[in-house]
């Protein structure tokens, strides 16, 4: 399992150009799931997202967490992430991106545990075609691999 984290002063997520969820301060995540994970890989990911200190503190270090700043959670789902380029030619292989049938109840899975501990969570549209826009605080950017 593949997060990309994007700390955030504001993101949100349109489907046939209506918003179906929409954060303000808070974590953007891009979350890619490949065909052997397990709900272990969702539990650890959970763990470090809502634990990661990348928020800055009155002395302007990164020492905040998601929770130390009641921040909100956007989740989309992008199986994209396991795009594979390193075979010959330009388009990439997605044979480690997961099937529906195993990706959807890790995404449900994954929504559900972050709902037990952050306030806000929004998400995408598993599957659909989605515009994602967000304003990037800081850049922050971090990938993180169960």
């Amino acid at each position: 399992m593949r997060i990309v984290v994007q700390r955030v002063n504001e993101s949100n997520v349109k489907v046939d150009n209506k918003i179906v969820g929409k954060i303000d301060k808070g974590f953007l995540v891009l979350l890619g799931i490949k065909v052997t994970d397990t709900k272990e890989d969702v539990d650890y990911l959970v763990r470090k997202l809502v634990n990661l200190r990348i928020f800055t503190d009155e002395n302007d270090k990164m020492n905040l967490s998601l929770k130390d700043v009641n921040g909100e959670l956007l989740i989309v789902s992008q199986f994209t992430l396991y795009g594979d380029c390193k075979k010959s030619g330009n388009r990439p292989s997605f044979s480690d991106s997961a099937k529906p049938e195993i990706a959807i109840p890790l995404y449900e899975y994954f929504i559900e545990e972050c709902k037990k501990q952050i306030s806000v969570v929004q998400t995408g549209i598993f599957g659909a075609k989605m515009d994602v826009s967000l304003v990037n605080d800081g850049p922050v950017t971090i990938i993180l691999d169960s």
